[in-house]
């Protein structure tokens, strides 16, 4: 046999898609060649496959070779083209049956030797496999046990091209990969960080379990060491815990970014991502000249801290707006566009002014009017408004600090905010959304109607705090959620006045 055909596949984004790999001998010089717009790594792969072939006591056919990637006019990236490629060869040259391989869409990269290597993006792989109507994956040994989350795809994990070999053969046969889904979720309830070791802070515990109920974003305003880094850190633990489906769309994109650990098939934590304020802007969203997710997607369905807000490079901050916005957003390239999720709760920090004590009732600050202006400008109007919360932390009196007594525990607050979200997943079932913050302005109308009361207060506290047409509508949302919270149907006047009180602090420090 002359002609062969596999499957294998490729990523765009974090979505996959088919890759026909086809192997010819032809005459010519003994030699291999790669088409179908392959990039240096993928064509690097020829020199990985003859040693492979070789040190696997194979055979390696002494004839012109040629391989075509299809469809030839998307790139081919990566390393992991090896074994299919190679796969392709050996069904090419007889020593391996083709109608064997044709069923499986295969994966992994060669070392030398002809063992495999852990590859990246299997996840994403397996999930367009059993997409594609493809109901056998074959994989690197330690990619085995992530493949195999996907229900509808039977996984087959080898360590090194002999057992491939041996196994289209039919000599001795993989052994299928399995995972136990329970255990995988045993303890995902569980974190190191408590709430119940932060003392003091009732008033921001309360505002961050309201946008843990709702998933609303969160701003965080006070004096250094009064606790705005530890209460974030905890966050985490009151959301409510992560569905299947979630955990499918957070380990895919670990998985194409080379984050996901080899022991750790699926990420079945909330996310907690902090980076760090020198950051750039495509660090931060995400992007590339081959795009890959930022850290705004590697926080999706849970939690991106930003510590020192201001002190983030602006063009940076401003990146983040549609993403936030919007859930998602599309990196575009000459060679096409790829499209991330961002669904993430957004918790920022700051101090009130460079020197941090602006309106500290303990400590005297240094800065002047100016300075504190200047510190303040950083962030952005448009930006500010996409706070659901405004939140004051101020710092801790000694009498606080030295109780020994314990706060309310992470699993308290944890139930009161899953009974919440129960109710909103409940009430918007049918419309695509899964919390308040997702609200769009027809089921605002819906749901978040005032009474005559209600709208009164509303329509004072938007004159007298010069409130743009979003932060209007993000206070319907928060008090939406308040009124979860309190298991209300309607919202009350008492859940209205507290979230505008989560509103105010843009017209004490930015507009006074």
């Amino acid at each position: 046999m002359a002609l062969a055909k596999v499957n294998s596949c490729g990523l765009a984004g974090i979505d996959g898609y088919i890759i026909d790999v086809e192997a010819d001998l032809v005459q010519g010089l003994p030699g291999i060649d790669i088409v179908g717009l392959a990039d240096t790594a993928v064509k690097e792969s020829k020199e990985r496959i003859k040693s492979a072939i070789k040190n696997s006591l194979l055979n390696l056919p002494q004839r012109k070779i040629i391989i075509n990637l299809a469809p030839a006019n998307t790139k081919k990236e990566g390393i992991s083209l090896d074994l299919p490629i190679c796969v392709a060869i050996l069904a090419a040259s007889g020593q391996i049956s083709e109608d064997a391989a044709k069923d499986y869409l295969i994966l992994g990269e060669l070392a030398l030797d002809g063992s495999l290597r852990y590859a990246n993006g299997v996840l994403p792989v397996a999930v367009a496999a059993r997409e594609m109507g493809c109901t056998k994956l074959l994989v690197p040994y330690e990619n085995a046990p992530e493949a195999s989350v996907v229900e509808g795809v039977q996984v087959f994990g080898a360590r090194n091209l002999i057992e491939v070999v041996e196994h289209f053969r039919g000599e001795k046969l993989i052994t299928q990969s399995q995972v136990d889904m329970d255990a995988l979720f045993a303890d995902n309830h569980l974190y190191e960080e408590d709430f119940e070791d932060v003392k003091g802070q009732e008033w921001a515990k309360r505002a961050l379990e309201v946008a843990a109920a709702g998933g609303h974003n969160c701003l965080m305003i006070g004096s250094p060491g009064s606790g705005k880094t530890m209460l974030a850190k905890r966050l985490p633990s009151i959301l409510p815990d992560m569905s299947f489906d979630e955990a499918l769309e957070v380990t895919k994109i670990y998985s194409i970014s080379g984050k996901l650990p080899p022991d750790i098939p699926l990420i079945t934590k909330r996310p907690f991502r902090s980076p760090h304020h020198t950051v750039s802007s495509v660090g931060l969203t995400g992007g590339g000249s081959t795009p890959r997710p930022g850290e705004i997607s590697l926080a999706h369905r849970g939690v991106l801290f930003l510590d020192e807000f201001p002190e983030f490079r602006k063009d940076a901050i401003e990146a983040m707006r549609q993403p936030i916005e919007d859930g998602h957003f599309t990196v575009s390239r000459v060679a096409g566009s790829s499209k991330f999720p961002s669904a993430v709760m957004l918790i920022a920090s700051m101090n009130p002014c460079k020197c941090g004590y602006y309106g500290d009732p303990n400590r005297e600050c240094t800065c002047t009017a100016g300075q504190i202006q200047t510190y303040l400008g950083r962030v952005s109007g448009p930006m500010l408004d996409r706070f659901d919360l405004h939140i004051e932390v101020p710092a801790i009196d000694y009498d606080e600090l030295s109780d020994k007594k314990k706060g309310e525990p992470s699993l308290s607050i944890r139930d009161r905010v899953n009974k919440a979200r129960k109710i909103q997943l409940e009430r918007y079932k049918n419309s695509g959304i899964y919390c308040n913050a997702q609200l769009t302005p027809p089921l605002m109308d819906k749901y978040c109607s005032l009474s005559d009361e209600g709208q009164k207060i509303l329509k004072n506290a938007f004159e007298a705090l010069g409130l743009t047409a979003r932060a209007h509508n993000r206070i319907l949302k928060v008090a939406r959620t308040i009124a979860d919270l309190a298991g209300s149907e309607t919202i009350q006047t008492a859940h209205l006045a507290e979230a505008i009180q989560y509103r105010s602090l843009d017209k004490k420090f930015w507009y006074n």
